[in-house]
């Protein structure tokens, strides 16, 4: 049903743990399905350090790891180009659409943190 690198992504993600130097956190949640993340990011011109936390399904905490990872040493300018369609070649899936909110969970996440100080 998935593929291997979104097992391997869920099983083993990436930048997984609050980060220390935070400089920006917001906490999302989809209330349809009960997966929660929490991200915190420490950034000034670029993206220093970016963590996330919380519970979901194989495709949020995969989603979760791979944005994670894309973010690093980008702008929040960048960063808050991400489309969906970003997200959905980052898993390399189709996408049903109850499912795409799972995937999007994170992105919303790192926007919410990036637009409130």
């Amino acid at each position: 049903m998935y593929r291997e690198h979104i097992l391997e992504h869920y099983k083993h993600p990436q930048n997984r743990g609050e980060i220390s130097e935070c400089t920006h956190h917001a906490h999302v949640s989809n209330p349809l399905c009960g997966d929660e993340i929490d991200v915190w990011i420490n950034t000034h011109d670029l993206i220093k350090g970016i963590g996330f936390d919380g519970h979901g399904c194989a495709i949020s905490i995969a989603a979760a790891s791979l944005v994670t990872e894309w973010t690093k040493g980008k702008s929040a300018e960048e960063v808050l180009k991400l489309t969906q369609e970003d997200i959905v070649d980052m898993l390399g899936i189709e996408i049903t659409p109850v499912r795409l909110k799972c995937a999007l969970l994170v992105r919303d996440g790192v926007f919410n943190a990036l637009r409130v100080k």
